[in-house]
């Protein structure tokens, strides 16, 4: 499995609250330019460039951060100006979770969680938001992780401290 995606941008419009306040507010700026009367004065279009503002900056967001999962790693690339590349090794991998919402399930988008003993991930959790086909990909990235394992014949081992 090689698989390159980012966050989804549509999908954020359409599949989060914030998403759908940005577009309401964007509409509702367009449509009271036009049908109110000349009072309200050029407070409709400041609605409409407010909501395009935060369109553009959560684009700079989706654009500036992808992923990229291959048989052995995941490689995390963000940033546009300054620009940073994090592998983990997928035998590293020590959990996958997904979250969404309701919204975010009629959207198809997740959000996915991966924890691991790699210094990437050591002290916090990578989080892939926004992700189109987010439980497939979750799958995916199990069933390579497990893989990754049984080809470096890595076990891992849960040690639980009992204080008594």
């Amino acid at each position: 499995m090689h698989d390159t995606f980012r966050p989804s941008l549509g999908r954020w419009l359409v599949g989060t609250a914030a998403g759908i306040g940005t577009l309401i507010l964007a509409i509702a700026g367009f449509v009271l330019l036009f049908v109110s009367d000349t009072s309200w004065g050029a407070w409709p279009l400041l609605l409409t460039l407010l909501a395009l503002l935060i369109i553009g900056w959560k684009w700079l967001e989706v654009m500036s951060e992808s992923f990229r999962v291959t048989r052995e790693r995941i490689v995390v690339r963000r940033g546009i100006i300054m620009k940073s590349v994090d592998e983990i090794e997928l035998y590293r991998v020590k959990d996958v979770r997904m979250d969404f919402s309701l919204l975010n399930q009629l959207a198809g988008i997740g959000t996915i969680t991966i924890t691991s003993s790699d210094e990437t991930t050591r002290n916090s959790a990578l989080s892939m938001r926004y992700i189109a086909h987010a439980s497939e990909r979750r799958e995916g990235i199990r069933r390579l992780v497990d893989a990754a394992r049984k080809e470096r014949g890595v076990r891992e081992i849960d040690m639980a401290h009992d204080p008594y």
